[in-house]
C-alpha cells in the first residue's frame, strides 16, 4: 500500500523515536528556534519565496516539470508537500517521516535538456530544497517577528543540520555553520539559479493576476480581483531576494521597497497582540499537536 503524505504524518505523530542529534547539530524540539518560527503563521507573509527559489535550481525545476502536477494543480501540490515537511520537524518520529519524504523522490530523475542526468536524490539538489525552507524561515522571522541576532541565526543553522539528517540523505559538503551557509546561499543566487519555466509559472500570478475561480461570478471578481492581485503581487515580489527578482524579471521599485519595509515594521509592532491569539488558531495543526504532545500549551 502506498501511503499518502497525510497518512505518513499521522503515523509519525503516533510513534516515538527520531530524537538523536547528529554531530554539529542542535536539538529540534519545543525549545528550539526552528519549532518557534517554523510554526508561526507569519511565515506566510513572505509569500512563496522558498518554492520559487527551489524551482530556480535547474535540476530541481526540471524534476518538477517532468514529474509533478505543478502546472495543472499548483496549489494542490503545495497542500500535499507541506504536511510531510512539518512532520519531519514536529513529528514524534521525525526520522521516519523524513525518510518517507526522501523516498517519495526516488523515481524523480531524468535528463536535462542538454542530456545531463538529474536526480532529486542528488544530495546537493536535495539540500537546496532544504536550504530554501531554512532561509525562508530566518528571513520571515527577521522581517515580520523580531530582528534575529547572528547567534539566533547560527542556532537555526545548527538545528537545520539535525533537520536535514532526518531525511537520510548525505550531508557531505553541506554548510555546517552560518558563515558557510551564507557563502553557499550567495553563490547559488549569483551563479546557479535561473529563470526556469516552473519558477516563472509559480510566480506568474504576481504579474498577470489570479485567474477567476469558476464559482465566482464575473461581477464579483471584477470588484475583488484588483485588491487581491495588488496584495498578492506586493507580498510575492517583495518577499523575493533582490537577485532573484532580477533573474525572473520581476518589477520592483525603491518606493515599493519603502512601503514593504513600513509594512514589515507594522507587522512586527503587532507581535504582542498576535501572541494573544489562541495557539490553535495561529499554528498549523501538526505544529499545534506537537506542542500539545510536549505539554507546552500552558
Amino acid at each position: 500500500m502506498t501511503l499518502s503524505p497525510d497518512h505518513v504524518v499521522a503515523a509519525a505523530e503516533d510513534h516515538g523515536g527520531g530524537t538523536d542529534v547528529p554531530e554539529g547539530g542542535l536539538p529540534l524540539g519545543p525549545d528550539s528556534l526552528t519549532w518557534e518560527f517554523f510554526s508561526d503563521g507569519r511565515m506566510l507573509l513572505l509569500g512563496p519565496r522558498a518554492p520559487v527559489l527551489q524551482n530556480m535550481l535547474p535540476s530541481l525545476g526540471q524534476g518538477v516539470e517532468d514529474h509533478s502536477v505543478w502546472f495543472a494543480e499548483t496549489m494542490a501540490r503545495f497542500k500535499r508537500s507541506i504536511p510531510p515537511i512539518f512532520g519531519t520537524v514536529y513529528g514524534a518520529d521525525g526520522h521516519g517521516t523524513g525518510r518517507t519524504v526522501r523516498d517519495f523522490h526516488k523515481n524523480i530523475k531524468g535528463k536535462m535538456p542538454d542530456g545531463t542526468p538529474y536526480s532529486a536524490l542528488n544530495p546537493m539538489t536535495y539540500y537546496w530544497a532544504h536550504a530554501t525552507f531554512v532561509e525562508h524561515m530566518m528571513v520571515a522571522a527577521d522581517t515580520f517577528i523580531r530582528p534575529l541576532t547572528r547567534a539566533d541565526k547560527e542556532q537555526i543553522i545548527k538545528e537545520s543540520i539535525t533537520w536535514f539528517e532526518r531525511y537520510g540523505v548525505s550531508s557531505r559538503g553541506t554548510p555546517t555553520n552560518l558563515d558557510e551557509f551564507e557563502a553557499y546561499w550567495q553563490e547559488a543566487l549569483e551563479e546557479k539559479l535561473v529563470a526556469h519555466r516552473t519558477a516563472k509559472f509559480g510566480i506568474g500570478y504576481a504579474t498577470r493576476g489570479w485567474p477567476r475561480p469558476k464559482q465566482v461570478p464575473k461581477p464579483v471578481w471584477a470588484v475583488v480581483s484588483w485588491p487581491l492581485n495588488t496584495y498578492s503581487a506586493f507580498i510575492t515580489i517583495g518577499g523575493m531576494p533582490e537577485r532573484a527578482r532580477e533573474i525572473l524579471d520581476l518589477p520592483w521599485t525603491p518606493a515599493q521597497e519603502k512601503r514593504y519595509q513600513r509594512f514589515a515594521r507594522a507587522v512586527r509592532a503587532t507581535d504582542p497582540l498576535y501572541r494573544r491569539i489562541p495557539p490553535k488558531l495561529r499554528m498549523h495543526p501538526i505544529c499545534y499537536r506537537a506542542y500539545k504532545r510536549e505539554g507546552r500549551l500552558g
